[in-house]
């Protein structure tokens, strides 16, 4: 038995018959919620925040999986996740993330957020236009072996194209 593991014996009766077994059981390593929420955090400050794309080959599995409905084109995976931040930094050179709320379920971590930049590159084929923008959102992550395997990730995209004068009536809740 090595330290990862944990030995159970069980002894019991069958009839006249004595049983005895010896299970060996691997331990799981289940990081803390504190430490899952500390991961994301990280995620946001060093990638979104600071643009080290260096620190996504350390925060995010080798097969994350990002759910985006308005950034489906840029596909999952590390790579992927490397265009999409890219794609926006592009646009937003200042982007800053802050969190609004943050908690921690088990191995998920959920995220109310607010992104803020000024609109200084081409974003979905609209060019730069100068703007400040704002927009809230919440992403869900989840956490295996302390990386971000997955993300489901919903903005408001309305209200951030209103900002940008692309669309008008809408009022963000911001």
């Amino acid at each position: 038995m090595d330290d990862a593991s944990a030995e159970v014996s069980i002894d019991t009766h069958v009839g006249s018959i004595r049983v005895s077994v010896v299970l060996e059981i691997p331990e799981v390593a289940v990081m803390s919620e504190e430490a899952n929420c500390a991961i994301v955090r990280r995620f946001i400050d060093e990638v979104f925040n600071a643009g080290d794309f260096s620190a996504v080959d350390e925060i995010l599995a080798a097969d994350y999986v990002h759910h985006d409905p308005t950034t489906q084109e840029f596909g999952s995976g590390v790579e992927g996740f490397k265009r999409l931040i890219g794609y926006y930094r592009d646009a937003f050179p200042d982007l800053t993330i802050s969190f609004d709320d943050q908690f921690a379920a088990g191995d998920r971590v959920v995220d109310r957020w607010t992104g803020r930049g000024t609109h200084q590159g081409e974003l979905m084929g609209i060019p730069a236009t100068g703007r400040p923008v704002s927009a809230s959102g919440i992403s869900i992550h989840r956490i295996v072996d302390g990386r971000i395997a997955e993300t489901w990730n919903n903005y408001d995209a309305a209200a951030m194209l209103s900002q940008l004068g692309v669309i008008s009536g809408i009022t963000s809740q911001s």
